[in-house]
């Protein structure tokens, strides 16, 4: 360590990320889609009583979706400064991020179906 923890540089480091976040979810049509499914998931997740490893299981896999889509944005953002005409490199770069988000968001599905759909074939079954 190289002196004292500076506290007000830990919180505007926080502020500016507080900053991103707001941006993404407010600009970032994907992100609020992404913001849509946590919210249903969460009403899912406390209508089914979900167990604390399934909820973990669940807020982690949203934590990578927001996480990959935040990473996705800036990637975007900074190819679209770097070079506004059309590149075919920028394209692939683009389009690798955004594969990354969707692979993450295909591993949340998936994840989501091992934890719910087992608790939806129990409610019908019930209802039979």
């Amino acid at each position: 360590m190289n002196g004292p923890i500076d506290i007000l540089k830990a919180v505007r480091s926080f502020r500016y990320a507080g900053a991103g976040i707001y941006s993404l979810f407010r600009y970032e049509n994907n992100a609020r889609i992404h913001l849509i499914a946590c919210v249903v998931v969460a009403i899912a997740g406390v209508f089914f009583k979900i167990s604390s490893t399934e909820w973990c299981l669940i807020v982690i896999q949203i934590g990578l979706v927001w996480a990959a889509e935040a990473f996705n944005t800036a990637i975007e953002k900074l190819a679209d400064l770097v070079s506004a005409d059309y590149h075919p490199v920028i394209k692939v770069v683009k389009d690798t991020a955004a594969a990354g988000v969707l692979l993450l968001a295909i591993s949340a599905v998936i994840v989501g179906g091992i934890v719910f759909i087992p608790k939806i074939l129990l409610l019908f079954q019930y209802q039979a």
